[in-house]
């Protein structure tokens, strides 16, 4: 007993003749051991570990069902139709398409000499069929298919979106209100609805954004009466052309039933909602505030029957490819649907924390301070937009821009990409260290003179110039216009 209180007594005297320096560090060594035993302490505390991008650097990013063995569709011709949220499908093309250094079929303007027929000289660089290969197309055109084809491979996937034709006449109304002589003669979408002919006049230009919007995006002729036969014949039509109808309502749906018919991952069809507008008319607005844009786009329960008999060959349209859709809906299995839905959300929701300012809600252009970004402004309503958070690190901040960019910017940064020495396109101006970013276009007009020459025009005035790209002999002595 004695020699073990001598023996204690020795290792308490050897620790005390110790240095304050070795103490600490003995009394550091116990606490860090009895913390570890606590759970006090983990692994990231003693060795933090690099942060993760919130963006996935290869496609197979984990995030959805799998898709076995399939491989990502990299042929894809999206129509563009009007007022169907297609702007942020568009969208999704342009990052995919970027991301993967994919050719797109450019116009040379910002449309596809919309509202004419498609023609696959409208493509810049275009050189014939099969000459060069194209892999992604979606901007504004009116199909026409074979045209289109000698664009696009014999493997491309076609698809396109519908909206129900009443909500896509009053957002018509609010967009084109300016631009189109039927809805500027109007007081308001109720008024016109109640008598559209008194109105509409099928042989003034724009006026097609009044009547059967979708059926002539998809070029058929939407002045035609009515009849259940013309009706199936159109339909028919647009079913042997196209894989795949979204609708607008279902959106999300939408996104998982295109994302596995394409074997995208899921990051490529997260999306914000771009073109959105603002429910106000911008200043200098004939309808003057919020409450008179309420009215003039207020509708009675009569007069959505009314346009919707007004516009019956969108409205066939519109119930046979909703019909459709969930019949996919049912094969993908309802179950399976819900879930990849509640998980797109949640993945949207993570990125827009990530990504935006002021908890993700689109602003008014004037708020946005990159100039770069804000959106084009047409229409009597304001376009909203969105701004960045200013802490992101340089490739979050990359992968973030491209969900906001608007799709004239867009549009005008992939064409600098892929024709590097062209001329900025008509109505373009090249913003300090930006891209390209689009100028006011000129009042609409059918066309102007000069040196003889017609000249053709967007339906927002832009003029569109020559493809300069063409060969002489491929143009069949006939000029091709921007």
């Amino acid at each position: 007993m004695v020699f073990r209180r001598r023996a204690r007594r020795m290792r308490w005297l050897g620790c005390h003749r110790l240095g304050p320096i070795w103490k600490a560090l003995l009394v550091f060594v116990a606490i860090a051991f009895t913390g570890q035993l606590l759970g006090f302490f983990n692994k990231s505390w003693m060795q933090p570990e690099r942060p993760r991008s919130v963006f996935p650097l290869s496609s197979d990013d984990g995030h959805g069902s799998p898709m076995g063995p399939c491989r990502p569709h990299t042929h894809a011709m999206f129509l563009k139709t009007h007022k169907t949220a297609s702007s942020t499908v568009l969208n999704m093309l342009y990052r995919f398409g970027e991301e993967r250094s994919l050719r797109f079929a450019l116009p040379l303007g910002y449309q596809f000499g919309y509202p004419l027929l498609f023609n696959a000289h409208r493509v810049k660089g275009y050189r014939g069929p099969r000459m060069v290969e194209f892999n992604i197309m979606g901007n504004h055109m009116r199909f026409n298919k074979p045209e289109v084809e000698k664009v696009m491979p014999a493997d491309t996937f076609y698809f396109s979106i519908v909206r129900d034709p009443v909500e896509l006449a009053e957002s018509s109304y609010a967009y084109f209100k300016a631009v189109a002589p039927a809805f500027k003669r109007a007081k308001g979408l109720g008024d016109f609805a109640n008598d559209p002919r008194r109105y509409y006049d099928p042989r003034l230009r724009n006026n097609h954004y009044a009547r059967n919007l979708l059926w002539f995006d998809f070029g058929l002729d939407h002045n035609a009466n009515y009849t259940a036969a013309l009706a199936r014949r159109g339909e028919a039509e647009i079913r042997k052309s196209f894989n795949l109808i979204l609708v607008s309502e279902y959106f999300d749906q939408s996104m998982v039933l295109l994302r596995h018919a394409l074997c995208w991952p899921l990051d490529a069809v997260v999306s914000f909602s771009l073109n959105a507008r603002q429910p106000k008319p911008a200043a200098g607005g004939s309808w003057g505030s919020k409450a008179n844009l309420g009215a003039a786009l207020a509708l009675t329960d009569d007069q959505r029957l009314k346009l919707r008999e007004w516009n019956a060959l969108d409205w066939h349209l519109y119930q046979a490819f909703n019909r459709t859709f969930w019949e996919e809906v049912e094969r993908f299995g309802r179950a399976r649907m819900e879930a990849e839905v509640a998980l797109l959300r949640t993945r949207r929701d993570v990125l827009a924390r990530v990504c935006l300012r002021d908890g993700g809600k689109p602003v008014e252009a004037s708020r946005i301070r990159d100039k770069t970004i804000r959106p084009f402004q047409s229409g009597l309503v304001k376009i909203l937009g969105y701004e960045l958070h200013p802490s992101l690190d340089n490739s979050t901040r990359q992968a973030c821009l491209r969900m906001i960019r608007p799709e004239i910017q867009y549009k005008d940064l992939l064409d600098a990409q892929q024709f590097p020495r062209a001329q900025p396109p008509p109505g373009a101006a090249v913003g300090a260290g930006g891209p390209p970013i689009r100028r006011e276009p000129l009042a609409p007009k059918i066309g102007d003179q000069l040196g003889g020459n017609s000249i053709e025009r967007d339906w927002d005035g832009t003029r569109l110039g020559r493809n300069v790209s063409l060969p002489v002999r491929e143009r069949d002595g006939k000029d091709r216009f921007r």
